[in-house]
């Protein structure tokens, strides 16, 4: 399709989807034809809340189907890039914010690798998109939803 978006991630993040989705269709999807198949057996459909619960897990399984079939056809596979400089996917960021004084080391990633909770952000967050690109020693300005702040890149180091 025109105007796709590619969806950035490691070789290894993309080897997972592809394994989660063939579990998707051989293992997943057997299980929910047989619920299927079994509340069929109960009888009368019209009052069959287990028929609609098996129908509406069917529905939510070929979404979720759907979705990552189009992660997977419009990944795009980044590869560790080797600069003597600058923030790329990849690079483990350790900066300062400039106005509280505090340090927080990052890992920056594609999006669908991106975990904040273990200070995993995505290059189009606005961290990660303020960092990209930078050298050590530069202070950069981060457009958050919550405000503006400061962060001094302290290191990069390589992923």
């Amino acid at each position: 399709m025109a105007g796709e978006n590619k969806f950035k991630m490691s070789q290894a993040r993309y080897d997972e989807l592809v394994a989660e989705l063939n579990y998707l269709h051989t293992v997943r999807e057997k299980e929910v034809a047989e619920q299927i198949k079994e509340a069929r057996s109960f009888g009368d459909l019209s009052e069959n809340s287990e028929y609609d619960e098996a129908k509406t897990e069917q529905g939510k399984l070929y979404s979720k189907i759907a979705e990552m079939k189009n992660v997977i056809d419009n990944a795009e596979i980044i590869e560790r890039i080797d600069h003597t400089s600058g923030v790329f996917l990849g690079s483990r960021v350790t900066v300062r914010d400039v106005a509280f004084d505090e340090k927080d080391t990052y890992e920056i990633v594609g999006s669908q690798e991106a975990d904040p909770m273990l200070m995993r952000v995505s290059d189009d967050s606005p961290i990660g998109k303020a960092l990209m690109g930078r050298t050590e020693g530069e202070t950069v300005t981060v457009e958050a939803p919550a405000g503006a702040f400061k962060l001094e890149i302290l290191s990069i180091a390589r992923g």
